[in-house]
């Protein structure tokens, strides 16, 4: 069974509203895998909204809602739900917000759903995810950007794809920044990681995975970090060659 990810980088893009800039590629991801709007299938998608910590489920589950109905699809976050694993058994596409990534991964565990999330993905199931969302389709959450604030079981997360993702990467250094750049944090993992490679996607960009092609989808240069260095891309078979090389 082939695999269908749209992860994005971010919920916004500059002052944009509140994954407006995403619904676009949302409705195209969307449409190769459930009913259409001229349809009367069930169109409600499950929502993880786990990363959340400065903002409760149900107000997540609503800004959520409120970007998705835009686009003629309902929302439902898994707190509802008495039985979270049967609620990923029973999803027809599931989407993970953005937040804090080691409690989403923490929150996936202490639920026993990620090895169901990765099952219900290979087996065909679509993920839309981003930023933390994002970086938990890799195979740890290594590169995630966000603080420690609560410790997973593991760092091991979906591994739906086979190399780290950082969302919201940033090149270069802003004016007056004393500190690491990204590219040098990243640059740490991989001196320890010396196999791995990294993905790091700027803000309003993402990864689209469809028939198991990967793609890159936005007009920002990314760029794709490794032991030998930082190498910058803008097209989907800079990408390809790149993993594959």
């Amino acid at each position: 069974m082939t695999k269908s990810l749209l992860l994005l980088s971010s919920s916004r893009v500059d002052d944009t509203e509140y994954l407006s800039h995403a619904l676009p590629i949302i409705t195209d991801f969307l449409a190769h895998k459930l009913p259409s709007a001229d349809n009367h299938g069930d169109r409600e998608l499950l929502f993880i909204p786990y990363a959340g910590v400065t903002i409760n489920y149900d107000q997540y589950e609503a800004m959520v809602s409120a970007a998705f109905a835009a686009i003629g699809y309902t929302i439902k976050s898994i707190h509802h739900h008495p039985d979270p694993v049967a609620a990923i058994d029973d999803a027809q596409a599931i989407v993970v917000g953005g937040g804090n990534t080691f409690e989403l991964l923490s929150k996936l565990y202490e639920n026993s759903v990620l090895a169901r999330i990765k099952e219900k993905v290979e087996s065909g199931t679509p993920y839309i995810g981003w930023s933390a969302g994002s970086n938990i389709a890799g195979p740890t959450i290594k590169t995630t950007n966000d603080m420690p604030i609560v410790e997973p079981p593991s760092f091991q997360a979906l591994n739906l794809v086979s190399f780290q993702i950082n969302p919201h990467y940033i090149d270069g250094s802003p004016p007056g920044h004393n500190g690491e750049t990204r590219e040098q944090r990243l640059q740490e993992f991989l001196t320890i990681n010396t196999s791995d490679k990294v993905v790091g996607i700027p803000e309003g960009t993402g990864l689209l995975i469809r028939s198991n092609e990967l793609s890159y989808v936005g007009n920002k240069t990314a760029f794709y970090l490794s032991s030998k260095g930082k190498i910058a891309f803008d097209t989907s078979q800079q990408l390809r060659e790149l993993i594959a090389g």
